[in-house]
């Protein structure tokens, strides 16, 4: 009788360092938000099951496979200094931000290596999908962008080809749209409130991509207030899209700021919503053959929100 090999277990990438990430006096992205979301996981009928890891910190040549080296250099001379902000003001410059945003990066890299080694299925980073920052300068509240970084680790490192980065955070996920916005092999299928309501203000659905890229992108704005039908419908979309496009790796930030009262948007999901998105993506990588999901918590800022939503990710990835 032939004995069917046991499922390699899913990822937990968590660590004190990892939870540094984050600001103090009051910034909505506060450094309690990891400690916030293992309370809740730790309840969870699958914790006892996930393989944890602690992350390492990204080394420099990582942090440049998409940020500028000027760019890294400024985020290296703030870090030391810890005063004043990155970006306009959204993203301060609180000493040892350096270190703790490469905690981030280097995160999502030791998944990205344990689940293409195949000794894990799956992984989730909860203090991770940072991506507002662009190549060249932070932006509400990213100071490097794990996913891009992840990205361009997968093609150059692991000889991955069509990379697919998903976001149901409430937020566009504009700092990794427009790095790859001509890159065809970059598949994006973001569903967002509409920019026109919020933060960046951008996401419009006639942004497909431009040049040889041109309808590889999936931009899904939803009006403020849109609720877990809205989220279906718009979710059958991203389906089909993965199935044409058959990604050999896929990405999912999951943000819980989606979720009913966030304090700084507008939407209204509920978990289910971030469970459903997972679950599915687990199957359609499972039916293309590789399996490979990674799924970073991304944003959230009401606690219990944020906790609720990544657990019923990570059972997701547990269970599906």
């Amino acid at each position: 009788m032939t004995q069917t090999k046991p499922q390699s277990p899913v990822l937990l990438v968590t660590s004190d360092g990892l939870g540094r990430y984050g600001f103090a006096d009051g910034h909505p992205f506060g450094p309690d938000r990891q400690e916030a979301f293992l309370r809740e996981l730790r309840r969870s009928r699958v914790y006892a099951q996930l393989r944890q890891l602690d992350p390492r910190i990204a080394e420099r040549d990582e942090l440049e496979a998409f940020h500028r080296r000027e760019y890294v250099d400024l985020v290296i001379q703030k870090s030391a200094e810890g005063r004043g902000y990155l970006d306009v003001g959204d993203t301060p410059a609180s000493k040892g931000i350096y270190e703790a945003s490469s905690f981030v990066v280097g995160g999502t890299l030791q998944a990205v290596e344990e689940i293409m080694a195949g000794n894990v299925r799956r992984g989730f980073i909860p203090i991770g999908g940072l991506h507002h920052a662009s190549r060249a300068h932070a932006a509400g509240f990213c100071v490097f962008n794990d996913c891009g970084v992840a990205i361009e680790q997968l093609r150059r490192r692991h000889g991955v080809r069509r990379v697919a980065y998903v976001d149901i955070d409430a937020h566009h996920g504009d700092g990794v749209f427009y790095a790859f916005e001509s890159d065809p092999d970059v598949l994006f299928a973001d569903i967002h409130e509409d920019g026109r309501y919020l933060y960046p203000g951008t996401g419009a659905a006639e942004e497909t991509g431009v040049g040889e890229a041109v309808g590889t992108k999936l931009n899904l704005p939803l009006p403020p207030g849109a609720t877990d039908v809205d989220f279906h419908r718009e979710w059958r979309r991203v389906e089909d899209y993965l199935r044409a496009t058959q990604p050999d790796f896929i990405l999912l930030q999951c943000g819980a700021d989606s979720l009913e009262g966030d304090p700084i948007t507008h939407l209204a999901f509920s978990e289910e919503a971030h469970a459903h998105a997972a679950a599915s993506v687990c199957r359609i990588a499972d039916e293309i053959g590789h399996g490979r999901v990674l799924a970073m918590g991304g944003g959230g800022y009401n606690r219990q929100n944020l906790a609720r939503a990544w657990t019923r990710v990570v059972e997701a990835l547990v269970e599906t």
